[in-house]
């Protein structure tokens, strides 16, 4: 049976209570942080992935805020802290919001947090903390578990320089067209997939990025974590039969050099498409962003190709 917070001594102040964890069945008095807004890392799975801090900010808080009550409640049942929580989603985001400035205004210590992993990672809070931020009241992050970090030390591919995308557009016609703007990114690409949709979307990786090399990363840290490398060919292949339940992190390595040079052809069409809404300059240092290829060549081809449409109008 799960154990209980411990019920508060009599002798508390009223609108006190016990600042307290426990872990390894040793209760830990935790001091009250000094007021301002704490963003705490939480577990992503295994819950003994906490940290010491992260416990004692959680204990000390005033407050916490969080994105579902009963996620976060188990994380505080789990080491018996008593601090109060709110709801901060998406959806009550405009009216809550308001309310923790009020009391960060107050002299409060208010805590972050997400369902799991690192608050404002593919979760909502940018604009409490700008706006924390911008009424002077401290910020501190309080560093833990990351589910990108975490796949992307564990995929096996390059980690010098790394683009993180987040979740990719539900929609497979949307989703094909920013999956073609990524594959240009010369960097480790990182994506949030749920399991619904993992297997559509490695089709679409594949079709785009083909042989890149990549790895599928399920239920990280929990009980049945599961990493897959291979090319994403082989892994759209596999994928319907796979356990499509939990949470998915992809990871798909660089562009290797000859992908990413792009044919005369296909600089052409990106200056073409550029230049019906673009000035010239704008289209070149366009294309010179998607190809890569030296400036003087992408503006020679964007002179020759207005001259041509020139010399066709008045023909």
């Amino acid at each position: 049976m799960r154990a209980k917070p411990t019920s508060q001594p009599a002798s508390l102040p009223p609108n006190e209570r016990l600042r307290t964890f426990t872990i390894a069945g040793t209760t830990v008095p935790a001091s009250r942080p000094s007021p301002g807004l704490y963003l705490v890392a939480t577990p992503i799975g295994n819950l003994g992935d906490i940290t010491l801090r992260a416990l004692e900010t959680l204990a000390g808080a005033d407050v916490i805020a969080c994105e579902d009550s009963r996620v976060t409640r188990r994380l505080l049942d789990r080491f018996l802290i008593a601090t109060p929580l709110v709801p901060y989603h998406e959806h009550n985001a405009p009216t809550a919001r308001p309310k923790l400035l009020e009391r960060l205004a107050q002299g409060a210590t208010v805590a972050l947090v997400s369902d799991a992993g690192t608050p404002l990672i593919s979760d909502p809070g940018f604009k409490l903390v700008r706006d924390a931020a911008a009424a002077g009241h401290a910020v501190t992050p309080i560093p833990g578990a990351s589910a990108l970090l975490a796949a992307l030390t564990v995929a096996g591919l390059p980690t010098d320089r790394f683009y993180f995308e987040g979740f990719l557009p539900p929609k497979e016609g949307a989703r094909r067209a920013r999956i073609k703007d990524l594959a240009t990114i010369d960097a480790t690409l990182v994506l949030f997939e749920g399991g619904s949709r993992i297997a559509d979307t490695l089709r679409d990786l594949a079709d785009v990025m083909s042989e890149r090399q990549a790895a599928v990363c399920r239920e990280l840290t929990k009980l049945h974590e599961d990493v897959r490398r291979a090319p994403l060919s082989a892994l759209a292949a596999e994928a319907d039969h796979h356990e499509t339940r939990g949470e998915f992190v992809i990871v798909v390595g660089p562009p290797d050099a000859d992908s990413q040079r792009l044919s005369t052809d296909e600089i052409d069409d990106i200056l073409k498409e550029a230049m019906k809404s673009r000035s010239v300059k704008d289209a070149v240092a366009h294309a010179v962003e998607l190809s890569g290829r030296p400036r003087r060549e992408v503006y020679a081809r964007a002179l020759d190709l207005a001259k041509r449409s020139s010399d066709d109008e008045e023909s």
